[in-house]
């Protein structure tokens, strides 16, 4: 294979140590760009740089796909600036709060709520987290615990999902890859194959009903709660709760400015897409990227309508908050540029093929996707970024997928796995901070709370991905449920309690009400 050796893997090398430091994975990218193309120039500094600009940055901006990708996120970011400030969303959850009266209720409209609010990962503990409070605290169930659901339906919901900012983001990586291979699979099918092993997101997703259901809890979540229900405090005496960062309800935000764009969001994906056989035939790319972009455009143009029509906004506002929601994710498209020409500058200098050769023979193919979570999931953890660890992470596993035999989508649902693995444990992730603010919840406390409930899903995933890189079947997603569930009532009733499933005539049948403390 050719490759310049141990030279070959500093710019990634570089990157991943200054994303760690740095915590910001947009200089580490750059960085590891130009150290490569300075390797591959001769040292030259004034020719690295130019090289780099003109046959890097430039180039993979000027590509079809690659500029089809950042355009679709152009359209993806104004229509989730209009979801998130219609309101829409949060009077959609009040309408599910009218038959809420017990705890496994609550705990299940909040998780509900995230899942709705599937196209905002950031959106979601903004939007749930406040209306969820008062019944919440009504029911006696811990803020930590509304924390850790909001958490548990942001990110793990929003990497499952193909034709948002996430699956749009990650098929631009696999798509690179598969086209240097000459790997005939498109990356739409490549990312719904991979879905079922996405073991950590899903596990924490199903987490959170099983937990609401059995009333098993274990460790600090377990402190937490009988805290709460015993005693009606919402938080521990040291607690600091934060404060909330954004409350977008409105008194004349409808429902049907969430249900009524996202129905026009499909019926127009759908409408184009199925005369072509869509989704059980193979569509071109472009096409798909079209039609996704045309759909929504109309669901913007939908809610800017409704919005004007309901009074929630001016028209004049409404395209302010369009724009704005596009300009957000001009980091976005940075970060993917950046990672696509580190991508390029990698096949140059032969980074895969020398990682190839050397782990050949030493790791096994079977054992690709779990060494491939843990790294994720210590690059996450360590960098609060789990698309920063995609973006370094998949232009080296594809490749080595393919050389060393691994299952190929069992290691790209491992990328994702172990960036969200990491991403969920560490307390500098964006979205376990806003989940602690969507709640009215202390940091800390939140993320002791959830720490013990992400390691048993990890540890289950770790195992899952074991047997899925000997089997290749995504049926070992069962097994890892049945044992999540085994492992979270043995964890509770050796480390936890068992809370009834209290109603809100229990509640208020308590003999002694304490004073609940105040935000």
């Amino acid at each position: 294979m050719e490759h310049m050796g141990i030279v070959s893997i500093l710019p990634v090398v570089l990157a991943i140590i200054i994303a760690i430091k740095l915590k910001n994975v947009i200089p580490a990218l750059f960085a590891g760009v130009l150290s490569g193309v300075l390797i591959l120039s001769g040292g030259h500094p004034v020719t690295a740089v130019t090289t780099m600009i003109k046959s890097y940055l430039f180039a993979q901006v000027a590509d079809s796909y690659n500029a089809g990708v950042l355009i679709l996120l152009v359209f993806i970011g104004g229509f989730v600036g209009l979801m998130e400030k219609s309101g829409g969303a949060a009077a959609f959850a009040l309408k599910m709060t009218e038959i809420v009266n017990n705890r496994f209720k609550v705990q299940l409209s909040a998780w509900l709520g995230g899942i709705i609010v599937f196209f905002s990962d950031l959106g979601t503990p903004l939007i749930v987290g406040p209306i969820s409070e008062p019944l919440f605290d009504k029911l006696r169930v811990s803020r930590e615990k509304l924390a850790w659901i909001i958490d548990s339906t942001a990110s793990p919901i929003a990497v499952l999902v193909p034709f948002i900012g996430w699956g749009v983001y990650v098929m631009g990586l696999i798509q690179k890859e598969f086209s240097a291979l000459g790997i005939a699979e498109t990356d739409w099918a490549a990312f719904i194959k991979a879905i079922p092993f996405q073991f950590y997101p899903i596990l924490a997703v199903i987490m959170v009903p099983v937990v609401a259901f059995t009333g098993y809890e274990f460790s600090a979540m377990a402190r937490a709660e009988k805290r709460t229900i015993d005693t009606g405090e919402r938080y521990w005496p040291h607690s600091k709760p934060l404060r909330h960062a954004n409350d977008e309800r409105n008194a004349n935000s409808k429902a049907i400015l969430i249900w009524l764009p996202l129905i026009v969001l499909f019926v127009t994906l759908f409408g184009i897409l199925g005369p072509l056989g869509f989704p059980l035939k193979k569509v071109p790319g472009s096409t798909f990227r079209t039609a996704l972009s045309t759909g929504y455009l109309f669901a913007a143009v939908t809610i800017i309508s409704l919005m004007v029509f309901h009074k929630v906004k001016t028209l004049g506002e409404s395209f302010d908050i369009y724009f704005s929601g596009m300009n957000k994710m001009m980091n976005v498209a940075v970060i993917l540029v950046l990672a696509w020409s580190l991508g390029a500058v990698g096949k140059h200098m032969g980074t895969a093929n020398y990682i190839i050769e050397v782990t050949h023979g030493t790791l096994p193919a079977w054992g690709v996707p779990a060494v491939v979570f843990l790294i994720g999931g210590i690059m996450s953890f360590a960098t609060g970024s789990s698309w920063g660890t995609f973006a370094i992470l998949m232009p080296l596993v594809i490749p080595m997928s393919e050389t060393l035999g691994a299952p190929l989508h069992a290691c790209i649902g491992a990328v994702l796995s172990g960036g969200l693995f990491g991403d969920h444990c560490s307390p500098i992730s964006d979205t376990t901070i806003l989940s602690s603010t969507g709640a009215g919840c202390d940091h800390i406390d939140h993320v002791e709370t959830q720490l013990p409930y992400a390691l048993l899903n990890g540890t289950v995933s770790l195992l899952a991905y074991l047997l899925a890189g000997i089997t290749g079947s995504a049926l070992c997603l069962l097994l890892a449920i049945a044992t999540l569930v085994v492992s979270l009532v043995i964890l509770s009733k050796r480390n936890g309690v068992h809370i009834p499933n209290t109603t809100v005539e229990d509640v208020e049948q308590l003999s002694a009400e304490p004073s609940v403390a105040q935000d």
